[in-house]
């Protein structure tokens, strides 16, 4: 996930979403699972990451959007299938004209908000105009859930919504479908953070605190059969708490163990399951042209100094990552099978390199010395899916042919500040690359117009602007395929690896899935083991 702002915390309880609603909650089509007696209740306890806070506040805050689609509060007009292709969701279809300029979309008939309200075109275009004027604090683009300048128009008599932007727009169901697009009921959510009412199949009770979680219960106006009455989203910290709390029988299911050693041991047992999917998320650490690591060779040397297939077949990582080069994963048809990677595990050449340059140790310290300096990479990282493992390994691959390194582990806030600051030379990272099942917004990291690490080339701003309006899907591979080979060429990315979500859960659940698109953990295909 991509921290874009700390939203301040408001209010450290919720009350049930329906009474903050302005339309009644009386039940529609959906039921719950609830039965007269509260012993029946069915309830879920998920023990899962905590992120900015526990903020679901989709508008002001990027990550909050990710936790209020995967709590199961808020849905989107269309989502993404394990293919990562569009599919309808509160949407049931869509027209757009020839020059991929107009869209009219058209809503689902009877849906309603958790507050009892229906959804209408009007809803969502207010939920829309909020998104564009809220934004994140300091975003280059108020506007920040389109690429372009854009106007909508509602038609809530025939349940549409018309979609008009100022230039060709080659993927905007799919920037529909991202979690900062989840729709909500602008006019009656009195707590934007940790209060938020969606359509999704759950809604906040209660809010227990940062660091604690949220109770959420099944809401009574959703279209389908919601399978629990209850669920206590317990947040946790590290991933041994995740597994011993998943043993102990405090949680049912969790998410994203990355401990191999606890994956194999729920694996080897009948008493769990673990669902694991190959994902579209890609492990990189950025690496500042605005410091030491601006020096081509010395960034070519660090590349070479490392074996990622050990690392990441190793007793540590393995399984959870497969090794890659690019900045896209292996299993993405962007041609990486076709990209030449000059830069393979070659550590005496490493060390060549560098001594060739004159990029050598002087004092016999160990440490080579660049302009007169000592090399001592500052390495930021935090603890989210193995990355200070990587961090961990690098530092000792590097240590190898002179290249010091300081590792700076602290808070995913942390991270992303010292990021956007340009205060790191390296950063530890774990990105999805596809989030609009499109790379152009993540290929948009290295563009000279909105890098984090003061990344510049002319032929790669050339294609990225090619990207930005090119409607044929073979051509645009094609320009995705050659500004990876630029970015490799460039030794631009040390890339970790490509990572594979996992969630896994006891017998008490009866099924549970992992999707390739991450935004999607409590869904309603999450059942207890006696309604399998």
């Amino acid at each position: 996930m991509r921290k874009k702002h700390v939203v301040a915390l408001m209010m450290a309880t919720v009350m049930a979403v329906s009474v903050l609603g302005g339309c009644g909650s009386s039940s529609s089509s959906g039921k719950s699972a609830k039965s007269s007696s509260n012993s029946d209740e069915k309830v879920l306890n998920f023990g899962c990451a905590m992120y900015t806070d526990g903020s679901v506040n989709t508008a002001g805050d990027e990550n909050g959007g990710w936790n209020a689609m995967r709590y199961g509060i808020t849905e989107t007009l269309f989502k993404f299938d394990d293919n990562m292709e569009v599919t309808p969701w509160l949407a049931d279809s869509y027209t757009v004209n020839d020059e991929h300029t107009e869209w009219v979309i058209t809503l689902k008939k009877g849906l309603k908000f958790s507050d009892g309200c229906d959804l209408t075109a009007s809803k969502v275009k207010e939920c829309y105009e909020h998104l564009k004027e809220v934004g994140p604090s300091g975003s280059a683009k108020p506007e920040k859930y389109l690429e372009f300048e854009a106007t909508i128009t509602a038609d809530d008599e025939a349940g549409t919504l018309t979609i008009q932007t100022t230039q060709p727009y080659a993927n905007l169901m799919g920037q529909l479908s991202h979690p900062t697009m989840g729709i909500v009921d602008v006019e009656h959510t009195k707590n934007f953070d940790n209060g938020t009412i969606g359509t999704g199949p759950y809604m906040i009770k209660e809010f227990n605190g940062v660091g604690v979680g949220y109770t959420l219960v099944a809401n009574p106006n959703y279209r389908e059969d919601v399978p629990y009455d209850e669920v206590n989203l317990m947040y946790m910290g590290d991933n041994s708490a995740k597994a011993m709390a998943l043993e102990s029988g405090q949680v049912d299911l969790v998410e994203n163990i990355t401990n191999v050693a606890d994956i194999q041991k729920f694996q080897d047992s009948d008493d769990y399951t673990v669902d694991i999917a190959p994902g579209v998320r890609c492990g990189f650490s950025w690496m500042n042209f605005d410091g030491v690591l601006g020096n081509k060779t010395l960034r070519q040397a660090i590349l070479m100094a490392i074996d990622y297939d050990t690392i990441c077949n190793s007793k540590t990582i393995g399984g959870l990552y497969t090794p890659g080069f690019s900045v896209l994963p292996s299993t993405l048809s962007y041609g990486y099978d076709k990209l030449n990677n000059p830069y393979t595990y070659d550590p005496e050449g490493a060390k060549k390199l560098l001594d060739d340059a004159g990029i050598v140790d002087t004092d016999g310290d160990g440490i080579r010395e660049l302009d007169g300096k000592n090399i001592n990479l500052r390495y930021i990282s935090y603890e989210n899916r193995l990355l200070n493992e990587f961090s961990d390994a690098h530092t000792q691959y590097l240590k190898e042919i002179g290249i010091g390194v300081t590792a700076e582990y602290g808070s995913s806030d942390d991270q992303w500040s010292k990021l956007a600051a340009l205060d790191y030379d390296f950063n530890n990272n774990n990105w999805i690359t596809v989030g609009t099942g499109d790379p152009y917004a993540y290929m948009a990291n290295w563009a000279t117009e909105s890098t984090y690490c003061a990344y510049s080339n002319e032929e790669y701003d050339k294609l990225f602007n090619e990207l930005k309006t090119e409607m044929d899907p073979d051509k645009r591979e094609d320009l995705i395929f050659q500004m990876q080979q630029i970015l490799i060429d460039d030794a631009a990315v040390l890339i970790d690896g490509y990572y594979n979500s996992s969630m896994i859960y006891s017998k008490n659940v009866g099924y549970a899935k992992i999707h390739t698109a991450d935004y999607y953990w409590l869904t309603t295909e999450i059942v207890p083991a006696d309604a399998e």
